[in-house]
């Protein structure tokens, strides 16, 4: 306010209060230092998340950017499978009278999916897919149709091997093993609602799933990529475009189910196919006996396990009669390979070939020993 006295700043004073902030800014640069130099020292991990180079998502890493080349490599050998066939249907009391007869014949088509194997034209799919139809055509992937005969099937596993007669065929790149987890990421491709190499993604969900008793030799590959109607006998396939599996089925949302399907595993397919194109059908193995499964026992930790399978019933005079096994035995063991799942068992016999000779451990009361039976060729079940 004018005509009051200021205090005087002496030059002193600025000097002491300048030295002072500078003093101040000097300890806590100091300190600062020191502390990040104590972190680092203590948590080098923290450093890394400085240092480290952003990841550069490429072409090299498809699995991380896109599945395109994995659909090229194997769609191409995918086909459409559609099927007519002409059937006879009861009409109503009034239409027999108009007509003059109790049935018309009315033609019903469907459709599926395909897998081309060879070059030369053979094709797996299931055998739902063509069972008891009269026309077979199958739609490629450049647009040729051709005609395709049954070659033959196999109801036990639900596949069916097709033959067409066409020239420049893709054969699909088939995996070589079950070399496969759950959590691994799979493709399907198909004939979904007739629109042709329509692709799904999903996961792996579950392998050697056998409980579906939908047939009677079962280790399927559950997945949840969509399996819808047309996809049935399609290809389920890997990152790199191996086919790792024959689509067949899914449980549908009329039992409340989303997003479970399941693949036939390739691995079986090959063989079935392989039997089928050489002798016409496959031929199994067979002991001559039915199991079924014990009950879960508790052990000392608290778990719940299963050893061995009940011998149920046994077939006079065969396999597991003349090897001494009788209903109420427990077989622990098949070639020397422990067994607590009677489907997995059933399976693991019809895999061998019939004159194979196999080793079971079996417990009866209080006995344990050692048998050998020698398999015969499981007769036809349908």
């Amino acid at each position: 306010m004018t005509g009051m006295n200021q205090p005087e700043t002496k030059p002193s004073d600025r000097k002491t209060s300048a030295g002072s902030m500078l003093d101040f800014l000097s300890r806590s640069v100091i300190a600062g230092l020191a502390l990040a130099f104590v972190i680092l020292y203590l948590w080098p991990s923290i450093s890394e998340r400085f240092t480290r180079q952003p990841e550069v998502l490429n072409s090299a890493t498809p699995a991380l950017v896109s599945f395109a080349d994995a659909v090229d490599r194997t769609a191409p050998s995918v086909v459409s499978i559609y099927t007519r066939t002409v059937e006879l249907q009861q009409v109503s009391p009034r239409m027999q009278k108009l007509l003059g007869s109790s049935y018309v014949s009315r033609s019903r088509q469907d459709m599926g999916s395909g897998v081309l194997v060879s070059e030369d034209g053979y094709i797996l799919t299931n055998y739902h897919v063509v069972n008891r139809v009269q026309n077979i055509s199958v739609g490629l992937w450049d647009g040729r149709f051709a005609t395709a005969q049954v070659v033959g099937n196999d109801p036990e596993t639900d596949l069916a091997v097709l033959k067409i007669e066409l020239n420049g065929l893709p054969a699909a790149p088939l995996a070589e093993d079950a070399n496969f987890r759950v959590g691994d990421v799979v493709l399907a491709i198909g004939n979904a609602f007739g629109l042709s190499h329509t692709v799904t993604m999903g996961i792996i969900s579950a392998t050697g799933r056998n409980d579906l008793r939908s047939v009677l030799y079962e280790d399927f590959i559950q997945t949840d990529a969509a399996i819808n109607a047309g996809n049935s006998g399609g290809a389920l396939i890997n990152y790199r475009g191996e086919v790792i599996g024959i689509n067949t089925r899914n449980l549908g949302q009329a039992q409340g189910a989303q997003n479970i399907g399941f693949a036939i595993p390739i691995v079986m397919a090959k063989d079935v196919m392989q039997q089928i194109v050489e002798n016409g059908s496959v031929r199994r193995g067979s002991i001559g006996a039915l199991f079924s499964d014990l009950p879960l026992s508790l052990q000392t930790d608290g778990s719940a396990v299963r050893r061995g399978i009940q011998v149920r019933d046994v077939t006079l005079n065969g396999p597991a009669w003349n090897a001494g096994i009788r209903p109420g035995d427990v077989l622990l063991s098949i070639d020397g390979a422990e067994v607590d799942d009677a489907r997995a068992l059933l399976l693991m016999i019809a895999q061998r070939q019939p004159g194979e000779r196999v080793e079971f451990q079996v417990s009866r009361d209080t006995e344990i020993f050692e048998t050998y039976a020698t398999l015969i060729q499981q007769p036809p079940l349908r």
